[in-house]
C-alpha cells in the first residue's frame, strides 16, 4: 500500500504531483480487514490516552467539498470510545468571533490532556476561503500562516499531538460525487448550490491548499496528502498514520497506568487492613 505522503518542513507542494487515486496494491477485502486491526488499535490507543491523562490529540482534516471528511471521522472512529472524542466545525464565524483574532474561536475548543478532538473544517479555513473570496486583504491572510505555526507550536508544547490531513480528490471526482447525491433520495439533504458554485473556484483553492501545505507542515504539526478518490483506501490511510504517531507513546502511557493501578490497589489494601 502507498503510504499517506507527509509533507516535509519547508517542501514546496504541487498538488498535480500527487495522485488521487494512486496504485494501492491491496484489494478492497484485505483493506478491509487491516481496517478492522487499525480501528481496534486506533480505540485502544484512545482508551490510554484519557486513563493516562497526560498528551491529548489533535486531528485536522481538510478537503473540498465532497472529499469526504464525515466519512473519514465515522470510519475511522468507529472503535473509539465517544466519551474521549469530541468533533469540531467551523461555519461561518459569528459576530462575536469576528469580533477577536481569527484564532480566538480554535483556541477555546482545541482538546484539553487525555481527549481527542478533530477538527472537521479548521484555523485553515482562515487562508483559504478566506483567501479564495478575498474576505479580508492579502497583508492581512499572508500573515496568518506564520501565526498559526505559532498556536500550533503553542499546542505542540503543551503536550497536543498534532496530525493534519488534506483529502485530496480529483476535480471529476468531486463531480461524480456530487451528481451521485442528486440521484440518491437518502443523500439528497447533502445537496448544496453553494457546493456547484464553489467547483468554480477550484484552481484557486488548489492555490490556497498548496501554499498551507508548503508553509505550514512542520515536525510537530505535520500535513498529511490522503489519496481519497477511494474512500476505503482514504479511510485506511488516515487510521494507519493515526496508529503510527500514537504507537510511540503506548509504553509511557501504559507505565503510567500501572504506577497509578499499584497505588489504587496499595490504597485498598491499606483500607482492608485498617478494619
Amino acid at each position: 500500500m502507498q503510504p499517506a505522503k507527509k509533507i516535509k518542513p519547508g517542501k514546496k507542494v504541487k498538488l498535480s504531483h500527487y495522485d488521487p487515486e494512486p496504485d494501492t496494491g491491496l484489494s478492497k477485502e484485505e483493506a478491509a480487514e487491516r481496517m478492522k486491526e487499525l480501528s481496534q488499535e486506533v480505540g485502544d490507543l484512545q482508551e490510554s490516552l484519557y486513563a493516562a491523562g497526560q498528551n491529548s490529540v489533535l486531528i485536522v482534516l481538510q478537503g473540498m467539498d465532497t472529499s469526504g471528511k464525515d466519512g473519514t471521522i465515522r470510519n475511522v472512529m468507529s472503535e473509539v470510545n465517544p466519551q474521549g472524542c469530541r468533533i469540531e466545525s467551523f461555519k461561518v464565524p459569528t459576530e462575536q468571533e469576528l469580533a477577536h483574532d481569527f484564532l480566538w474561536r480554535v483556541h477555546r475548543v482545541v482538546p484539553p490532556r487525555g481527549m481527542i478532538t478533530i477538527f472537521n473544517r479548521s484555523h485553515y479555513e482562515d487562508v483559504l476561503v478566506v483567501r479564495v473570496h478575498e474576505l479580508a486583504p492579502e497583508e492581512v491572510w499572508q500573515k496568518r500562516y506564520e501565526q498559526i505555526n505559532h498556536f500550533e507550536k503553542l499546542l505542540a508544547d503543551n503536550n497536543t499531538i498534532i496530525m493534519k490531513f488534506y483529502l485530496h480528490i480529483s476535480r471529476d471526482e468531486q463531480e461524480e460525487r456530487l451528481l451521485e447525491r442528486e440521484q440518491e433520495a437518502e443523500k439528497a439533504w447533502k445537496l448544496s448550490v453553494g457546493d456547484w458554485e464553489e467547483r468554480e473556484y477550484w484552481n484557486d483553492y488548489m492555490r490556497a491548499y498548496e501554499e498551507a501545505l508548503s508553509r505550514c507542515s512542520t515536525d510537530y504539526a505535520p500535513w498529511y496528502i490522503i489519496p481519497a478518490n477511494k474512500k476505503w483506501y482514504r479511510n485506511l490511510a488516515v487510521a494507519e498514520v493515526i496508529a503510527q504517531s500514537l504507537r510511540p507513546y503506548r509504553k509511557r502511557w501504559e507505565g503510567s497506568l500501572s504506577k497509578l493501578a499499584a497505588e489504587k490497589l496499595a490504597e485498598l489494601e491499606a483500607m482492608r487492613n485498617a478494619k
